[in-house]
């Protein structure tokens, strides 16, 4: 057996194993549900950092560039599966349906991390949790490899650590009352 099919056999260990725990407790497979669907197409993160630009003026364009960072780092996830072309595992049944046949990266992962890391700088100290919960409701509800999870995940945060300077060469506040990201 070589390094990827030691790989791909852990995977699907991993994933057989979250998905029968978590989709068999139906409290856990329902916030599941409900993370993939608000989490489509990055709509939860886009929500947050449009509402936090509209209730922090002197932020504003820093809330508004995390979001552009969020949307972008979306996409490119999005560019990516059409190169890589993983498809979804085919070992679990699916709790949700997917708007894509391809798996690797999570697009839901890459938006959440983006978000936890450009939005979590600014306050939003929620958004971290909720994204790693994000993050894992893509396993239990088993449309994911762990190893995609993991790259949408490192995906999004590099995005968001390069795009840091940007985002914050958008505030209005004081450098002294500015929170270091």
């Amino acid at each position: 057996m070589d390094g990827l099919d030691g790989m791909d056999s852990m995977d699907g260990h991993i994933l057989s194993m979250l998905r029968a725990r978590g989709g068999g407790d139906p409290r856990v497979a329902g916030v599941a549900r409900a993370l993939s669907l608000v989490g489509e197409h990055g709509a939860l993160w886009l929500t947050v950092g449009l509402a936090g630009a509209a209730l922090d003026g002197p932020r504003r364009v820093t809330w508004l560039r995390g979001t552009a960072l969020t949307a972008g780092a979306h996409l490119v996830s999005m560019g990516v599966k059409r190169v890589v072309r993983r498809p979804r595992p085919a070992h679990v049944e699916p709790l949700v349906r997917t708007a894509g046949r391809h798996s690797f990266p999570s697009s839901h992962a890459t938006s959440a991390a983006t978000a936890a890391v450009a939005f979590g700088t600014l306050g939003a100290h929620f958004v971290p949790p909720l994204a790693a919960a994000m993050c894992l409701s893509r396993l239990v509800v088993g449309v994911h490899h762990p190893s995609d999870v993991l790259a949408g995940a490192a995906l999004g945060a590099l995005t968001a650590r390069l795009g840091a300077r940007w985002m914050r060469a958008g505030s209005k506040r004081p450098a002294g009352n500015q929170e270091r990201a």
